[in-house]
């Protein structure tokens, strides 16, 4: 008579590896799916993300624990431990670029195409309920330092037109980028200058950014300075400045195209 061999017990830590990586997944989707529908404020879909991340990275000791014990002793699980990886890894993608990033660029979170004149937030009442009640802050001389060696290529844009010409396409790039617009003030008093704010969201959590644009006439030409801050934490992971050149090539492009 045939005697069946007992199956291979299935590797505990393969088990949970998968499970927790599923949670986690699902915690990040919940705080991205909140913050961008303003179920939750900022600080509290962070703090959720925050949670997610840490459950992936358990999640992912537990796949290399499983690795061990199913090389060690046969167990069965190699699927579960697997999927729990793929899921760890997914939830960890974005952090983990947002880590290097931290790494590689300095810590800032204001961003001006004049590091020695940056153009100013409107504080008007009107400006102020349009943010929700928030100002944004000022910036130190040394991070405007770091700035100028970080983000080089951040330079103010000089266009062929006069101011109010300048204004009217700052206006439809603005639109084009998807920015709302807080307060804007045309050309014009003493000095001729012209001023916007702007609303931006980020891109993942949908949170609120701040612009600034200033314009300044020259000798037929104007001068168009831009200032984009980020509300939440110290670091901005080059945001800013990729927000500001992005703005730049979409107003050459709507100068091509006049």
């Amino acid at each position: 008579m045939r005697r069946r061999l007992p199956p291979e017990p299935l590797s505990k830590a393969a088990v949970w590896s998968r499970r927790i990586a599923v949670f986690a997944a699902t915690v990040a989707v919940m705080a991205v799916a909140s913050a961008r529908f303003n179920l939750l404020k900022p600080p509290e879909a962070l703090a959720a993300l925050g949670s997610a991340v840490a459950l992936a990275l358990v999640a992912l000791l537990l796949f290399f624990a499983a690795c061990a014990t199913i090389w060690r002793t046969g167990s069965r699980g190699v699927g579960e431990a697997a999927r729990g990886l793929v899921l760890a890894a997914l939830t960890l993608a974005w952090p983990a670029y947002l880590a290097y990033e931290a790494l590689r660029l300095p810590v800032l979170a204001d961003i001006a195409t004049d590091a020695s004149d940056p153009p100013h937030f409107s504080l008007s009442a009107a400006a102020n309920a349009a943010r929700g009640g928030f100002r944004p802050s000022g910036v130190s001389a040394a991070a405007r330092e770091e700035q100028a060696a970080a983000y080089p290529e951040v330079e103010p844009i000089i266009v062929d037109l006069d101011a109010d010409e300048a204004f009217a396409l700052v206006l439809k790039t603005a639109n084009a980028r998807g920015w709302r617009l807080v307060e804007q003030r045309a050309p014009g008093g003493r000095l001729g200058e012209g001023h916007a704010d702007f609303l931006d969201r980020t891109l993942v959590m949908g949170f609120d950014e701040d612009i600034a644009v200033r314009l300044r006439p020259l000798a037929g030409q104007t001068r168009i300075d831009l200032r984009s801050a980020s509300r939440y934490g110290r670091h901005d992971f080059g945001t800013n400045a990729r927000r500001i050149q992005a703005f730049a090539e979409e107003l050459q492009s709507q100068a091509d195209a006049r």
